[in-house]
């Protein structure tokens, strides 16, 4: 609740302080420092838990799993906002609103991590997803950014009406709104409650870029200023996972009820693998490809939305964690090279060794290589598979689709390293460089020890 409120608090602030305040830096100074004020007041809500999880008028449980969850999304956020929020200013004229915008974004993610009721899931949808399209079409001198807002904004709106049909439906079988009071029963279950359930895996797919719903996901991307795409495809992605796994943990675990969207959901999952991997291999340029990829980690982080243990609440806070750094670590690097193709970063190892570096230790992590925080967060979603005991072949599946991402991830490495060329590098400052070394060091150790995430659950 402490995050929910210091987010929404600190966007209000932005919008005035833009008003304010002129100087573009001190404006992206203050955005650090608000995010820096949720995150301390987020962890020191722990302490105030007085059984493990304290309920809020039946619409928001905080727990130890939401203040942890909250707790990465808001120090993601830090970290993007320290290697990327001198970004802003280059985009447009209104920095203040965009991190604004930022913080609305965040208040809506705290909000899907500690739902109780499905009304309060709507609202945290949509609070993560309207200041979304915005941010999609701020370049407005730029005609893919505002095809991307647009597409962003009417599929968007189509799924959004999904998920209040899929609510509305079983709402009108359960009598409630309350996830943990839907009483779905052990028996075959009301065609109503079936239709639901469909809806929301189709609407929750279409937020999170799962296939078939993935499609606005490479043009958005590619066509947003780069520094939003890094922020919409780390942390606004996890928000999305985290509400799909507390939703469906919450509330579809029956016998009746689980049998009916696991092997959908599976579906979905292997889908999303197959064709997330072997399209990222045919593009030519590396944001692009990142987009793909995306839709890849999605596949994985889906594992642990089907597998209901405890092993896969952990592989998604470690997910979360490890997949946001490397990603956000990744386009900083990308933002400082002024071609987006492969052939731009031929020679980067011999111009920028500091860049090079840290683009090979995330792209390790992204392709879940041993001692980077990506190998132990891939480990423990196919952990959550296995020991769900019928996904045997989805694991399988989702091995060999690890093996393909090396090759894509390795062809940026090998441009940089034993390609010749001259690639053009933007300059940056003696703090990116630390932050970038910060970044690298948090990928490194939580892939040697990932208990220093996770003995906080």
């Amino acid at each position: 609740m402490n995050a929910l409120i210091s987010t929404a608090l600190s966007g209000v602030l932005l919008m005035f302080v833009g008003l304010f305040v002129r100087n573009r830096q001190h404006i992206k100074y203050f955005a650090i420092a608000a995010v820096l004020v949720a995150f301390v007041a987020n962890l020191a809500e722990a302490a105030t838990l007085q059984e493990g999880s304290r309920a809020l008028y039946g619409m928001i449980e905080v727990s130890r799993f939401s203040i942890l969850f909250n707790a990465v999304a808001l120090g993601a956020t830090l970290l993007y906002f320290l290697l990327s929020g001198s970004e802003f200013e280059k985009v447009g004229v209104h920095v203040a609103d965009y991190f604004a915008l930022v913080f609305f974004i965040l208040s809506g993610i705290t909000l899907a991590s500690s739902f109780s009721n499905l009304l309060m899931l709507f609202l945290a949808i949509e609070i993560i997803s309207i200041p979304q399209y915005i941010l999609a079409g701020s370049d407005k001198r730029n005609l893919k950014s505002n095809e991307a807002a647009l597409k962003y904004f009417l599929m968007g709106s189509f799924s959004t009406g999904i998920l209040l049909m899929g609510i509305a439906l079983i709402y009108g079988a359960a009598g409630t709104f309350n996830i943990r009071e839907l009483a779905l029963g052990s028996g075959a279950l009301h065609p109503l409650v079936v239709s639901g359930i469909m809806l929301l895996i189709f609407a929750l797919s279409f937020k999170v870029s799962a296939v078939p719903f993935h499609f606005w996901t490479p043009d958005v991307y590619d066509g947003s200023p780069t520094v939003f795409t890094s922020f919409m495809a780390t942390v606004v992605k996890a928000g999305g996972f985290i509400a799909f796994l507390r939703l469906f943990h919450e509330s579809f675990t029956s016998g009746a009820a689980s049998e009916h969207w696991l092997l959908v959901l599976a579906i979905i999952a292997a889908g999303t693998l197959v064709l997330g991997n072997f399209t990222a291999v045919f593009q030519q340029s590396v944001k692009r490809m990142l987009a793909y990829s995306s839709i890849a980690q999605a596949g994985f982080m889906l594992l642990a939305v089907i597998a209901l243990n405890e092993t896969a609440t952990q592989g998604i806070i470690l997910y979360a964690a490890a997949y946001s750094v490397a990603t956000i670590g990744m386009f900083a690097v990308l933002m400082k090279v002024k071609d987006y193709t492969f052939e731009g970063f031929n020679g980067l190892a011999r111009k920028q060794p500091l860049l090079a570096l840290a683009a090979t230790v995330f792209l390790f992590s992204l392709a879940g290589i041993p001692l980077t925080a990506g190998f132990f967060a891939k480990y423990f979603v196919l952990a959550a598979a296995v020991q769900q005991g019928q996904l045997l072949w989805l694991v399988i599946l989702a091995v060999i689709c690890a093996a393909i991402s090396v090759y894509y991830y390795f062809r940026v490495i090998i441009a940089m390293y034993f390609k010749a060329g001259e690639p053009e590098v933007m300059p940056f400052s003696a703090g990116f460089k630390a932050m970038l070394i910060v970044a690298i060091a948090i990928v490194i150790a939580l892939g040697v020890y990932p208990g220093l995430l996770l003995q906080w659950m």
